[in-house]
């Protein structure tokens, strides 16, 4: 095995495994795409670390690829079928997408930062992953020509109800992500069922805020 692929086998049974991942597909996608390949050359060596690793070039905006355990447990509890339809929103430099799109019909994927988004596409076209579609969008704004989906992702966290993309839900979709509306902050699942839209929290996870998902700062007399 090479010394990534060596990685990933760790990345799997040292990260993904014991926080009670049991998907096989999500597994199986995890131990096959190069997450090596969504990262900058000089933090390569950070790729399969139990970390928010940061991936924009140049810039202030940090622009993370999430833990790969705290990605897997959303996807699990996404409960994707193979003809969902998935966007994923804040998908940086395209991992998260290319994870979805192993076992997905069809992924969306949205990027505020334009670079990152044409560096995703890039990547992602190079992969071979032919299921899944780039933009550049801001994280609030989902993908409106594309809903309703099946399944949305937040590639981070919000500090506030994302709820221009609730109605981007078809009815018995699901939205996964983390909420930093208050301490600590969960991972929850939002189901659309009936025009209504329930919130179950899942378990307490941290990820950066992604860039217009943030909370307005307090108006002080």
């Amino acid at each position: 095995m090479s010394g990534f692929s060596t990685a990933r086998q760790y990345m799997v049974d040292g990260q993904v495994r014991p926080s009670d991942v049991t998907d096989d597909r999500i597994l199986d996608a995890m131990l096959t795409v190069p997450r090596e390949a969504f990262v900058p050359a000089d933090k390569q060596a950070l790729a399969y670390l139990d970390l928010d690793l940061d991936v924009a070039e140049g810039g202030s905006t940090r622009r993370c690829l999430i833990t790969p355990a705290l990605l897997a447990k959303l996807l699990q509890a996404a409960d994707i079928k193979a003809t969902d339809r998935v966007l994923v929103v804040g998908c940086a430099t395209g991992y998260a997408a290319a994870i979805v799109a192993r076992f997905a019909g069809e992924v969306r994927a949205t990027e505020s930062d334009p670079p990152l988004a044409a560096k995703a596409a890039g990547t992602l076209a190079q992969l071979g992953s032919r299921n899944v579609t780039v933009t550049t969008a801001a994280a609030a704004d989902g993908d409106a020509a594309g809903a309703p989906y099946d399944v949305i992702v937040l590639n981070g966290a919000t500090e506030i109800l994302p709820t221009g993309l609730f109605a981007q839900l078809k009815e018995g979709g699901r939205l996964v992500g983390v909420f930093a509306l208050t301490r600590p902050p969960r991972a929850g699942l939002v189901t659309h069922t009936r025009g209504d839209y329930g919130h179950r929290e899942l378990f307490d996870a941290t990820a950066p805020v992604l860039p217009g998902l943030e909370r307005l700062p307090a108006f002080v007399f």
